[in-house]
């Protein structure tokens, strides 16, 4: 249950149609001037070497970060997911690489406030470690974060954006996310919450978008992106998806001009794809 490390899979393809999505709803938030909470559940160890330990093993990055990060023709959304990724490697080459707490610190203001929980042990230290000179606005918590969201919604701003994505090794994490949700919509009507859900061959996997539907009041926004087609033995990950609750305004034509770029750069074999279906309201 808790062997999962983020380092094996740091800068995939998964990643890159995460933080291209965080990337534009933090851009949202922070186009007004009151403050916003981010709260993210799940948030692994907060940045990783790409070329030492998990993520050199994998090589996962190597289909997914790097084959964007010397491009200089990419839309405006992808190409404002680049910088991130170049904030973070000040010297110019890809060397480390982001996650998904490390772009919200990058991106919030004085005023904001980032609350990031981990519960896997070493992760968690690993996560305290990378902010500990953050100061005030950047709080750690070695907890689960499906249990610890409830305390922090709704923010003292109103404005507020969680970030729900488990690793989805124990199918009990799926019925978690739902009432996650369920709860989050209840205490913060109005705030973002965004969903990263895996493709894989799981019935829960292949379930989730539809549920997440049915809980959603409000504007919704579903993008999911497949690099290849599912493998022979039924394992691995073929994509992934991100579910967007009130989801600001012109995501849509965001991810529209985004995802065929980012189908053509991350393609596996010839099976690669993305969907994009919203509801205005």
């Amino acid at each position: 249950m808790f062997s999962y490390r983020h380092g094996f899979h740091a800068g995939n393809h998964a990643d890159v149609l995460k933080h291209v999505v965080l990337v534009q709803l933090l851009k949202g938030l922070a186009s007004k001037e009151k403050p916003f909470t981010v709260v993210d559940t799940h948030a692994g160890a907060g940045g990783y070497e790409l070329d030492s330990g998990f993520a050199a093993k994998s090589g996962e990055a190597d289909s997914g970060i790097k084959r964007l990060w010397t491009r200089k023709d990419l839309p405006a959304p992808i190409a404002e997911y680049i910088e991130q990724v170049r904030s973070y490697n000040p010297d110019g080459a890809l060397h480390r690489y982001p996650g998904s707490p490390q772009i919200a610190a990058q991106m919030t203001r004085p005023g904001d406030k980032l609350h990031a929980f981990e519960l896997h042990t070493t992760e968690s230290r690993l996560l305290q470690q990378h902010f500990e000179r953050a100061g005030r606005r950047v709080a750690t918590h070695a907890e689960d974060g499906f249990a610890g969201l409830k305390a922090l919604l709704p923010p003292p701003s109103r404005r507020g954006l969680v970030l729900i994505d488990p690793p989805y090794e124990d199918k009990t994490d799926y019925r978690k996310v739902t009432a996650a949700v369920t709860d989050a919509l209840q205490r913060f009507a109005t705030g973002i919450v965004a969903v990263w859900y895996p493709l894989v061959q799981r019935p829960e996997s292949e379930k989730l978008p539809g549920q997440l539907q049915r809980l959603a009041t409000g504007d919704w926004l579903d993008v999911s992106l497949t690099v290849a087609a599912p493998a022979e033995d039924g394992l691995g990950l073929h994509g992934s998806g991100m579910f967007v609750f009130n989801p600001p305004w012109r995501l849509d034509a965001a991810m529209n001009e985004s995802m065929p770029v980012l189908v053509k750069a991350l393609q596996q074999d010839d099976t690669a794809r993305f969907g994009l279906a919203f509801r205005q309201t």
